[in-house]
């Protein structure tokens, strides 16, 4: 019985730090074999980058988790003989080097496709691997600032913010695994592989959606607006009588009219300046004040209650601590597993946000120390014996 929807998927993943490991730890999750190369003696970046426990990186311990861990040297000759020998029989193999740094080893998809036709090669970068900027780095800051994420995030007298999570290499993750899927689901119909391309910019770019088509569709130019929405009001956050602040979600006339009978002022919904969402989110400035001055009236939890209770969506602003201890998100969806690691012991980590009805999907084992699957991965998916495997150590290979 196949308990995993990718079982028997083999992934050969160069990727390091955020983009290209949380895409293969995605894919991972869902049960395919992901094999994590990583550079002889350091590994990827992030086993250096903090929080630690007992020294050793959460930050690495969550992106890669279920992965088989080798180190193989791609400067190398015989890293690369070893690496070919492992595409032949790889169906994935992912990268996020800068566009370039592949074909100057002179294992670029070109050479790739050659040598196994039905691969796939997934790669992520900051602007994709053709285009004038395709050279330059690019990272989750560039990916926000160049998007126009930036400048519309934060207050009309505030500065351009950073949304307070990596968005871009997590939506690039996310899309890169999207992406795989596709181009897995055109092999199975054609046998030929591909590249698929993913950039930081343009995954944000796209994200945008109407955000852009509010310039190009009237030339005004979107700003900073703090937490309204620009598409439908009140949509946005509220203070409360106890020092919260809430958010309400009036996304149509239905709940428009509801939350109106709920603030005993059902006249505002024939008001001329309220009666359709257009009009609403024109006079905006309007109505935000009369929405704040009767949620200052109740406590957070008797107004979220109040609201949910009567359909209109609500919702506290958590915290990462109120999130994780939810009912819902950590208990009902599994949001927050733990892991069972050698020297560390249990680790809650976040989990998958893709739920099967028929498969499994989420971690499913520890992170990799440095190298752990050299021998199991060179035995058994290459035949070398342990001589080899000793001399390629001392060769510095592996």
């Amino acid at each position: 019985m196949i308990t995993n929807a990718l079982e028997g998927l083999r992934i050969i993943d160069l990727t390091r730090v955020l983009a290209g490991p949380y895409c293969t730890m995605i894919l991972s999750d869902m049960g395919a074999e992901v094999i994590k190369a990583e550079v002889p003696g350091s590994g990827d970046d992030t086993r250096a980058f903090p929080p630690f426990i007992e020294g050793e990186s959460v930050y690495f311990k969550n992106m890669n988790r279920n992965k088989k861990g080798i180190t193989l040297n791609l400067k190398s000759e015989k890293g690369k003989a070893i690496f070919i020998d492992l595409i032949k029989q790889a169906d994935v193999v992912t990268e996020n080097y800068r566009p370039g740094t592949m074909e100057k080893l002179g294992l670029g998809y070109e050479i790739l496709k050659e040598i196994n036709p039905r691969l796939v090669y997934g790669c992520i970068s900051g602007f994709g691997h053709y285009g004038r900027y395709s050279k330059r780095a690019g990272y989750d800051i560039v990916g926000q600032a160049m998007s126009g994420i930036m400048s519309v995030t934060g207050w009309p007298d505030g500065p351009p913010t950073r949304t307070g999570g990596p968005i871009s290499d997590a939506m690039a993750g996310i899309s890169l695994a999207c992406g795989i899927l596709a181009a897995l689901r055109y092999r199975d119909l054609t046998g030929l592989g591909q590249k698929v391309d993913i950039s930081l910019v343009d995954t944000l770019v796209s994200s945008m959606q109407i955000i852009n088509q509010i310039y190009f569709a009237t030339g005004r130019l979107p700003e900073r607006i703090g937490n309204r929405y620009e598409s439908t009001y009140p949509y946005d956050t509220f203070p409360t009588k106890d020092g919260e602040t809430i958010v309400i979600g009036c996304a149509n006339d239905k709940v428009w009219k509801i939350l109106c009978k709920l603030m005993d002022k059902a006249d505002l919904i024939e008001h001329p300046k309220m009666l359709t969402n257009r009009l609403r989110v024109e006079n905006h400035a309007m109505i935000r004040p009369i929405v704040a001055e009767w949620t200052l009236t109740k406590n957070a939890q008797d107004i979220v209650d109040l609201l949910l209770n009567n359909d209109c969506p609500a919702a506290f602003i958590y915290s990462i601590k109120q999130a994780s201890e939810d009912a819902h998100i950590a208990g009902d969806r599994g949001m927050f597993p733990e892991i069972e690691y050698p020297r560390i012991g249990k680790l809650r980590v976040t989990g998958s946000h893709f739920k099967f009805s028929e498969t499994e999907v989420g971690p499913k084992g520890p992170s990799p120390d440095l190298g752990q699957h050299n021998n199991e991965v060179f035995k058994e998916l290459l035949g070398y014996d342990d001589g080899q495997i000793d001399l390629l150590k001392q060769e510095g290979v592996i």
